[in-house]
């Protein structure tokens, strides 16, 4: 039996921002007690976790990452004993509950930085990064994350004539990490939010954080706060689990693993890019390419892997041609396109709704080796609003059902957090829970069967792995092992039949088949290979001989 701190291991996330997902009073922004009234259609799903999207108090000009009271629930979806009262439930159903640690910056809002602004002798002053001018002369220009309009990411306080860091927006100035009062200020948030049960936190922006605090004069590189960080966690719930947003080059991925002292989850931006890559190609090279270039995790550490989050589908780790080529296929419209670098839709109309392609791609992410993350509305086919400014276009209300805005809110349209997709094919009255669950062949209930199917699938979450020579490089062939047990999972990228080929007759004693596209009936393993349909996809289990 896998031990308990390892949970996340053999986890199913399902990330959700509570302000989307179901309201319960009819104030147009869902709530903490809507979330508990659909905790039940979580776990029917076959999620065994929950990451929540930030949930305090907040103006919202950044999606709730400009938080101006890290200790609050924003009112319009509840207090804190709301919270309290969920995470109770979630707990009596099983589930883990993963927030936000955002740790790399503030509101301009939040008291701190009023404070911090009002003199250069406020004791809050240097919880935050100042300079007295903007750029001098001959300095490279620091990268704005979020390149639209900005120009610096220097802007002035006229009052104290001072500038502050901000890496993302000017209304979020960056925290100065290497300030001990601030990292004794991140280690209450954590201690608070332990005390209440979370399982753990996703470090937003972790690169940042970690080079802001590699100043501090106590730390000798820049992955010693984040080496504290997870001690201070272990030390109140060994449990517990720190998850990063770390989208660096692969060469650099190991060091926020560390020696399994740091993170216990890395969020995969490059499985992402690759996987779209290789469905534009219609070729699994790529991922081949992938599999070499990424460092495999410690022990302790694993990958939670995603086709899409919450934010835009990144493609800068990819080259100028295979960028160009993801463009191409998936967002050829200008509109489609954000940052320069990414693309601000769906998966499933990227897809153009394609059930192979959504089943395949979707099967390729339960197979890679890591914990697979759902972002909610994927399992139904939930499309985009590309009238919405920048990332909040895949941010839309859940659609539960063919009623007014989805079933989400009795609210007027003009009353909603953001506005439920009425029109199109992927408007509420063509997708929605409610329709799909009664349909056998319904996008939701193979993606129970597909979840269903990982946590039968042992060795994928425990094994050994390895990618294997399938006899064509349109097909990935990955072999899972754990203790005598075996799972061989194909994929063919390609629009035409490939052959696959079996394991060699004296290396398992049986296998069988427990997914496929359709059924290819009992592995015939006196062949040396089968036939594999076009966009098709196979996962067999079985029992290798006894030593």
């Amino acid at each position: 039996m896998r031990p308990r701190n390892l949970w996340y291991k053999s986890a199913v996330i399902y990330e959700l921002d509570v302000r989307t997902f179901y309201d319960s009073n009819g104030n147009g922004w869902g709530d903490f007690e809507g979330l508990i009234h659909k905790l039940d259609y979580i776990t029917s799903l076959g999620a065994t976790c929950i990451w929540l999207k930030p949930f305090n108090l907040s103006p919202h000009r950044d999606g709730g990452y400009d938080i101006t009271d890290y200790y609050s629930v924003d009112p319009r979806i509840g207090s804190m004993g709301d919270f309290v009262e969920f995470m109770e439930e979630a707990a009596s159903r099983g589930l883990s509950v993963i927030t936000e640690l955002v740790a790399d910056h503030t509101s301009i809002d939040h008291p701190w930085f009023k404070e911090a602004s009002s003199s250069r002798d406020s004791p809050w002053h240097d919880y935050y990064i100042w300079r007295d001018e903007p750029a001098p002369a001959g300095e490279s220009p620091e990268r704005i994350v979020f390149s639209g309009d900005d120009t610096s990411v220097w802007t002035e306080v006229e009052e104290i004539g001072r500038y502050y860091l901000h890496r993302f927006y000017p209304h979020e100035p960056d925290l100065n990490n290497a300030h001990p009062a601030v990292r004794e200020e991140v280690f209450q948030i954590v201690a608070f939010y332990l005390k209440i049960g979370v399982s753990g936190f996703r470090v937003d922006a972790a690169p940042y954080v970690a080079e802001k605090a590699a100043e501090a004069a106590e730390y000798e590189d820049p992955h010693d706060y984040l080496r504290d960080l997870r001690r201070f966690l272990v030390a109140r719930r060994p449990d517990a689990v720190l998850m990063a947003e770390a989208d660096v080059p692969p060469k650099k991925l190991d060091e926020y693993f560390g020696d399994g002292d740091e993170m216990n989850l890395l969020l995969n931006f490059l499985l992402s890019q690759y996987i779209f890559l290789a469905l534009a190609e219609g070729d699994a090279s790529s991922i081949h390419e992938l599999v070499d270039i990424m460092p495999r995790p410690p022990g302790t550490g694993q990958y939670a892997n995603f086709i899409r989050n919450h934010d835009e589908l990144d493609l800068e780790r990819l080259n100028e041609e295979d960028r160009r080529l993801v463009f191409e296929k998936f967002a050829p419209e200008p509109s489609m396109q954000i940052y320069g670098r990414g693309i601000r839709r769906r998966v499933t109309p990227m897809l153009d709704g394609d059930p192979d392609r959504l089943r395949l791609a979707h099967s390729l992410l339960f197979a890679m080796p890591g914990t697979p993350v759902i972002y909610y509305g994927d399992e139904i086919g939930m499309g985009e609003d590309l009238g919405l400014p920048e990332r909040q276009s895949v941010r839309t209300p859940m659609q539960w059902s063919s009623e007014e805005n989805g079933g989400f809110s009795s609210a007027s349209r003009e009353e909603l957090y953001l506005p439920a997709i009425e029109d199109g094919p992927y408007g509420y009255h063509e997708i929605n829970v409610m329709s799909q669950r009664a349909r056998p062949d319904s996008m939701l209930n193979w993606m129970r069967r597909l979840i269903s199917t990982r946590h039968e699938a042992h060795p994928v979450a425990k094994g050994d792995w390895e990618v294997f020579d399938a006899g064509d490089p349109t097909v990935l062939s990955i072999r899972y092992d754990h203790e005598g047990d075996v799972v061989f999972i194909y994929h063919n990228l390609s629009d035409t039949a490939r052959e696959a080929r079996y394991p060699q007759k004296g290396e398992v004693a049986f296998l069988y088949e427990i997914l496929a596209d359709e059924e290819y009936g009992h592995p015939d393993l006196g062949r040396s290979a089968f036939s594999i349909n076009p966009l098709g996809f196979r996962w067999l289990q079985g029992r290798r001989h006894s030593e």
